[in-house]
């Protein structure tokens, strides 16, 4: 089997999970103790902005290595969808498609729907609804949280960290909520 047909489908759980798993154990070894996205927009800022403002003032040459793991998921990104993109398509379960259509939603030819996630539609209400207003509600629960879901579910729980477990908790029940409860309606609306 060829590199690139390999890489093209998808890796079952039993290979991707543990992978995801052995991040905890090499962070570790290396002597860091934490790990996410999010914290590398602080990281960013810290380096741009200029000295005085508290919550940026701090050694973020110590963090830099996060600030290249985040670049490395762009690339990794870019990569993927230009020179891995399967040419089958998705396969999604039809309950899931039927549910979709009652929502409006009839575009899956690509990763996400088309009908939600396209360039045209940032100039739309439904797009600053969802991608401005969804954006901020994100990085507002994300700073209030102390991190982000990969900080906080992976890494904190491998630490055994309390506020991890709550913050998990806490993003898992609102996720069922946003998908089952308001985003429906926000469909129907917008």
């Amino acid at each position: 089997m060829e590199i690139i047909e390999w890489l093209r489908k998808p890796w079952p759980w039993y290979v991707a999970g543990p992978l995801i798993g052995l991040t905890v154990p090499a962070l570790l070894l290396i002597g860091n103790k934490s790990f996410g996205i999010s914290s590398s927009l602080r990281h960013i800022c810290a380096a741009c902005l200029p000295a005085g403002l508290p919550f940026f003032t701090y050694n973020w040459k110590k963090e830099s290595w996060n600030l290249l793991f985040v670049a490395g998921i762009f690339v990794g990104g870019f990569l993927a969808t230009q020179f891995l993109a399967s040419p089958d398509a998705i396969r999604i379960a039809s309950e899931t498609v039927a549910a979709l259509h009652g929502l409006g939603i009839r575009d899956f030819s690509g990763l996400m729907p088309s009908d939600l996630f396209q360039a045209s539609n940032l100039f739309t209400l439904r797009g600053l609804v969802f991608f401005v207003a969804g954006g901020f509600l994100v990085g507002f629960g994300t700073r209030m949280a102390g991190g982000c879901t990969s900080g906080h579910s992976i890494m904190g729980l491998s630490n055994l960290q309390w506020p991890s477990l709550v913050a998990t908790c806490c993003f898992m029940a609102g996720g069922f909520a946003m998908t089952h409860l308001i985003l429906p309606y926000l469909l129907q609306w917008f």
